[in-house]
């Protein structure tokens, strides 16, 4: 596996991760009790702004791997 490629798995299983993050924070607002519905709330919309975060920085990074011709 090239670095590249490394590096994009990389940026996959984040995404992934912060997917995870937003299913947790969905279940936790389904457990009842005030105090988790907050933190389910602020949970969601945290992995919501780090996917985005994550996606814009990989696809940043995949142009310019295929300019430099390694993927």
């Amino acid at each position: 596996m090239t670095k590249a490629k490394f590096v994009m798995f990389i940026y996959a299983l984040a995404a992934i991760l912060s997917m995870v993050g937003i299913g947790f924070s969905v279940s936790l607002i389904g457990v009842t009790g005030t105090k988790y519905d907050t933190a389910g709330i602020i949970g969601v919309l945290a992995c919501i702004i780090v996917m985005c975060i994550i996606f814009m920085m990989a696809f940043k990074t995949k142009r310019k791997f295929k300019e430099q011709g390694l993927l």
